[in-house]
């Protein structure tokens, strides 16, 4: 499973931008997907989690009810839209997949390239 993910940019804090990975290969149905996120000088974190179905989600407590993982698997694309942004969600936003629906960065065997979230105050 190869993953790209894009969408990010710099936004003005209470801002919304909307994240999308893009995925190829038969299997990707098959995968949980999550969004990790990691700031300067600080460990990666987990962000949201979606089971392969889409009908499971999970999002970390920190951007609970601003933050929304979905997926769509005819265009094999999971996507993370992000509302009320703040100064604290800034960092480089990482999509991996996996086949266990997970929060740990080290259960996941996928990855893409990180994309830049950057909100000003």
């Amino acid at each position: 499973v190869q993953l790209q993910a894009s969408g990010g940019g710099l936004v003005q804090a209470g801002g919304s931008l909307r994240l999308s990975c893009a995925t190829s290969g038969r299997t990707f149905s098959t995968y949980s997907s999550g969004w990790f996120r990691q700031a300067p000088g600080k460990e990666r974190e987990f962000v949201a989690v979606i089971s392969p179905d889409g009908t499971s989600t999970y999002v970390t407590n920190s951007v609970k009810g601003r933050f929304t993982i979905s997926r769509d698997n005819a265009k094999n694309t999971v996507s993370l839209q992000m509302n009320s942004l703040k100064p604290e969600d800034t960092a480089v936003y990482y999509c991996a997949a996996d086949s266990r629906f997970s929060v740990r960065p080290s259960d996941y065997d996928y990855w893409g390239q990180g994309t830049q979230v950057t909100v000003s105050s």
